[in-house]
């Protein structure tokens, strides 16, 4: 059913996205799917990273893991914004494309009185993406 999956991660924050890493996961093992981790970073040096090159590094490192922990076939896929608090529907909304993902799992919050005048990133991809999503809380 599904033949390529999309995970967006935030490497600052993996423990909070386990759920939906298990899932994807599971769909991956189920499915016989490879799962591609997207994360966005910015040029300039951040919290997980001091350059693109160096957080491309510990994606891929995160996403071997991943593949080895799961059983399953796993790549990563780094994308550079220069501001990725505007840019990260839409930087995910071209990664999915370039992919050539049909589903994306993403992790989600419990919605809060701000969704209701700005949609969520899981939320806006939903609503956007030609591929499924799953949401995951």
């Amino acid at each position: 059913m599904f033949s390529s999956i999309m995970t967006p991660v935030d490497l600052a924050h993996l423990e909070r996205l386990r759920k939906s890493l298990d899932v994807a996961a599971g769909l991956a093992r189920q499915y016989d799917a490879p799962v591609t981790y997207v994360a966005v970073t910015t040029p300039e040096p951040g919290s997980v990273a001091h350059n693109p090159e160096e957080f491309a590094a510990k994606l891929e490192a995160f996403a071997r893991q991943e593949g080895e922990r799961h059983g399953i076939r796993a790549a990563a896929k780094t994308k550079v914004s220069h501001d990725p608090g505007v840019d990260l529907d839409k930087t995910l909304m071209k990664a999915i494309d370039e992919i050539g993902a049909d589903l994306v799992v993403m992790q989600s919050h419990v919605p809060n009185l701000a969704d209701y005048l700005w949609p969520s990133n899981g939320g806006a991809i939903a609503a956007h993406a030609k591929a499924s999503v799953f949401v995951v809380r």
